[in-house]
């Protein structure tokens, strides 16, 4: 999803986020949780409401039975907000809130030192494919295939702030709906709002890959503190 649409700034709000305590009647997060996704490592993404476009990317790890936080960082959306990921729509520039794997890293830069997630380094003929008419809607492409519009793909070296390094989410990902939305990533932050990304600072995208293990099947949460986007409930 092409990143930078809307200038901001991170809010203050976004910041009380940090290290908040639960709301009155809500389990702590990710004890409170539905489903986790069966591993022992847990991003969690969470906006205020639908409406917002900052919030907070926390991660998490499981050890002895008991969820403890490993670190937690400022974060972006969408510019269009949050919206459930089953009834999302492609250019919408909305973030799709769900429980979601990580298929794979990449970067314009070299992986972190200590990055043990698959790796790929993005080259010039590196794209991600956005085309609902192409075979490889919503797959990484090298190089870009005839039957994937370039007008309707995301050169991915284009964008060598936003993607130093990424974690694709895996959204629409293992049987791909067309319309639903291609291309969304936790990446670095830009100067702007996401197309329907999370992104955060450069720093915590680094500590981010140089923490998932693999072994450990880390997931990412995305979703609101209450209501039908509640990270709650998935």
């Amino acid at each position: 999803m092409r990143p930078g649409v809307v200038l901001a700034l991170v809010s203050v709000s976004a910041l009380t986020l940090l290290g908040a305590a639960p709301g009155p009647g809500r389990d702590p997060l990710p004890t409170g949780m539905a489903d986790t996704g069966g591993g022992s490592q847990l991003i969690l993404a969470e906006a205020p409401d639908t409406t917002a476009t900052d919030g907070t990317v926390s991660w998490w790890d499981l050890r002895d039975g008991q969820w403890t936080q490993a670190g937690s960082a400022p974060a972006r959306f969408g510019s269009g907000g949050l919206v459930a990921g089953d009834t999302r729509k492609q250019g919408t520039n909305t973030t799709p809130t769900g429980l979601y794997d990580l298929p794979f890293a990449f970067g314009t830069e070299a992986a972190p030192d200590g990055t043990t997630v698959p790796y790929r380094a993005v080259k010039d003929s590196s794209w991600w494919c956005q085309d609902n008419d192409s075979a490889s809607y919503n797959r990484w492409v090298d190089p870009l295939p005839a039957d994937c519009r370039a007008a309707e793909a995301e050169h991915l070296v284009d964008y060598r702030t936003q993607y130093a390094h990424a974690l694709v989410v895996g959204f629409n990902y293992d049987r791909p709906v067309r319309g639903r939305g291609a291309g969304i990533f936790l990446h670095v932050n830009g100067k702007a709002y996401t197309a329907g990304c999370v992104s955060v600072p450069a720093d915590a995208m680094r500590r981010i890959l140089t923490w998932a293990d693999p072994g450990a099947r880390p997931h990412i949460a995305i979703g609101t503190e209450s209501g039908e986007t509640a990270l709650s409930r998935y």
